[in-house]
């Protein structure tokens, strides 16, 4: 039957005991690999692995390539020894899954338990256990998933939002949490919008991390008004809404609702991008925070975002107009005229010259007629700048203009610190 019995006296810890044969020992692993893939659910992403991973684009700025190289290398890290929780989050497309799935693969090859479940496709199962064609009992599928070795939840929060799916997917983290069992969780949406008791956990930095990918869509083409190397989004990818403190150390509790009031705000604008937004306050108070909160919450829709500075901006024309062979002026021009949401940060033309000022007044002029969502963070007064200009700003049917009290802040704020 392929197992033997060691002759060995009564009393020593071999004795009675049945040891497979060697003979054996090849069917026994190719069986038992065909049940963890089994469960797995791993088939149809067996290419997804970090070997198959670009981790070096070429299509991608250097703070883009960095933080995708950065992503890469942590994946990897905790494939090798998983120990506590794992979130990946940013926009569709920008590799999540493929390195959840790379992770679940290298520990379904090392010979370990592995689940990967889409969280939508997970509570469906849930849901059809309860008929009577049901291969599987609903106990028995719901203990397999609170307890796997390793668990991926990928696209968490496209679930439908019903009281049944909430609780049991609480139950299931909740669990999954207090046991301390490895766990990796993908997500394109906002966080802030999980269920408060799940978000918590997912936020819990004594037991997980959470990689940020905030990087475009890899599986589409470039829209012909999306800017390749003009947007500077991957700067800021750590400048969120979780991220910005409205209760920051000596302020007064003036300053901090006035801080509470431009959070709201700009999330609100977020949300749903219209008209524009202008937002004006000294050097630090955290204007180009929120501007670029705004930017990441929509990349992470999948929408596309030029975040610029005026000087950079400024730069491009110019680079575009004296060496049209990177790229050409008009290509350069009507990216900044038609992006579907422009974010210009610092805007300052002091001492512009009279082609830039031009420029600017155009682009600005063109956004305002074709009424195309704007965001401005500056540090200088409105009564400063150009009259055309100005007049664009102030025609408060169209623009929301709010001034931030709060002085320039060194100190920085704590990662997802409640507000």
């Amino acid at each position: 039957m392929g197992f033997f019995t060691k002759n060995v006296p009564v009393g020593h810890p071999d004795f009675g005991k049945a040891f497979p044969c060697t003979c054996q020992q090849n069917s026994i692993t190719a069986r038992r690999n065909a049940q963890l893939r089994a469960l797995s659910n791993l088939d149809a992403l067996v290419d997804k692995t970090f070997d198959t991973f670009e981790a070096n684009r070429s299509d991608l700025t250097g703070p883009q390539r960095d933080a995708l190289r950065r992503s890469f290398s942590i994946a990897q890290t905790y494939a090798l020894a998983p120990a506590g929780w794992l979130m990946l989050e940013g926009s569709y497309g920008s590799g999540k899954t493929h390195l959840a799935a790379a992770i679940a693969n290298e520990q379904l090859d090392r010979g370990n338990q592995v689940m990967f479940v889409t969280t939508p496709d997970l509570l469906d199962h849930l849901r059809a256990t309860f008929g009577p064609s049901s291969e599987i009992a609903y106990d028995e599928l719901f203990e397999q998933v609170r307890n796997i070795s390793l668990l991926v939840l990928d696209d968490l929060g496209t679930e439908s939002p019903t009281a049944w799916a909430q609780e049991k997917l609480y139950q299931v983290i909740n669990h999954r949490y207090v046991q301390q069992l490895c766990t990796v969780v993908t997500t394109n949406t906002d966080v802030g919008t999980l269920d408060p008791r799940i978000r918590s956990r997912l936020l819990d930095e004594n037991l997980g991390q959470i990689i940020h990918m905030h990087l475009p869509d890899f599986r589409r083409k470039k829209p012909k008004t999306e800017p390749d190397d003009l947007s500077e989004l991957g700067a800021y990818e750590n400048m969120i809404f979780d991220t910005f403190d409205t209760d920051r150390p000596g302020t007064t509790a003036d300053e901090r609702r006035n801080l509470f009031d431009a959070f709201t705000l700009a999330h609100q604008f977020a949300e749903k991008p219209e008209g524009w937004l202008l937002l004006l306050g000294v050097h630090g108070c955290g204007k180009t925070h929120l501007a670029a909160a705004i930017a990441n919450h929509q990349h992470r829709r999948g929408n596309t975002i030029a975040l610029v500075t005026t000087a950079d901006l400024l730069d491009h024309l110019r680079a575009a107009f004296s060496d049209p062979v990177t790229t050409s002026f008009n290509k350069r021009f009507n990216e900044l005229k038609e992006a579907p949401l422009l974010i210009i940060d610092q805007f300052d033309l002091n001492g512009a010259s009279a082609w830039a000022m031009e420029k600017m007044r155009q682009i600005i002029n063109h956004r305002y007629l074709t009424r195309r969502p704007t965001v401005f963070t500056s540090a200088q007064e409105l009564e400063s700048f150009d009259p055309l200009i100005k007049s664009r700003l102030s025609d408060t049917r169209f623009c929301t203009i709010f001034a931030i009290k709060a002085s320039d802040y060194m100190g920085g704020a704590q990662p997802n610190r409640r507000r």
